[in-house]
């Protein structure tokens, strides 16, 4: 199923065409949708348990997006079931002095997953290749280099016993206008209200060009991208928690072969 929304490696999706609002494959409408989620929660539940035991893989969840495309809302919803034991989150804000320091895959790398481990990364390394082109911030061949070189990069955590996952989640321009929007109004949501949200937003058209690129120079066969539509929210935790149960059953974790308990003789 999760091939629906894969980006084929050496292919270049159109975020244009592509609908954000689309609900294709859904079990049912809203309800029978959020409904259909619930047993998938026990499912990946039950995987990451067996991912954990074994402490030999581990699984990187890469979740990129416009503002307000539902990045944290997709960890808070399609990871609310799992073990915060054998799970990391991390979030990519604004690089600290130390960090640009380094190279740009530097801050990356420190926070992939260890053995056993569910990893999520809320915004990512792509950063480098899109915020950095919108902005202008470092020169041209600079930021395209960066494709070759994150291509090397998951390609050696694959090879180190990572399975990468990344979800584009795309927004239409109207709905993100909308959430953007209700963060203003409600005050339960105004705290997430910045803004530079509304300042990037009038960069639509040039961030849409760096992602629909960026999805086509590094959708590879050890690490896809995904573009999941993301204007029902419903929906998208639908598709993102399809695509890791998929995911993780082709990976099979096994629970590890544990030798006979060797009880004294005199144990009583």
């Amino acid at each position: 199923m999760a091939e629906r929304w894969q980006v084929r490696p050496g292919t270049a999706p159109s975020l244009d065409e592509a609908d954000a609002g689309s609900t294709a494959g859904a079990p049912g409408d809203h309800i029978a949708t959020e409904a259909a989620v619930m047993p998938l929660h026990d499912e990946l539940f039950e995987l990451q348990g067996r991912l954990w035991a074994e402490a030999r893989r581990s699984l990187l969840v890469v979740l990129q997006g416009l503002d307000a495309s539902g990045k944290d809302g997709t960890v808070k919803h399609v990871f609310r079931g799992v073990n915060p034991q054998g799970t990391r989150v991390s979030s990519f804000r604004q690089p600290t002095p130390e960090e640009l320091a380094h190279d740009f895959l530097w801050r990356v790398h420190q926070r992939t997953p260890a053995a056993g481990e569910i990893g999520i990364f809320n915004r990512s390394h792509y950063e480098d290749v899109v915020v950095v082109r919108v902005h202008g911030l470092v020169p041209e061949a600079v930021w395209r280099a960066r494709y070759d070189h994150i291509n090397a990069f998951e390609r050696a955590l694959s090879d180190g016993g990572t399975t990468l996952v990344k979800c584009f989640l795309h927004v239409s321009h109207e709905e993100q206008g909308q959430r953007l929007q209700r963060r203003l109004e409600d005050p339960q949501r105004r705290w997430k209200a910045r803004p530079s949200d509304f300042v990037e937003r009038k960069m639509w058209d040039a961030y849409r060009q760096a992602y629909a690129e960026a999805l086509a120079r590094t959708s590879t066969e050890v690490a896809p991208w995904y573009v999941v539509p993301a204007d029902h929210k419903w929906y998208r935790d639908w598709v993102v928690s399809r695509i890791l149960i998929d995911t993780l059953k082709h990976m099979d974790p096994h629970y590890p072969d544990v030798p006979p308990l060797a009880v004294p003789d005199d144990a009583g």
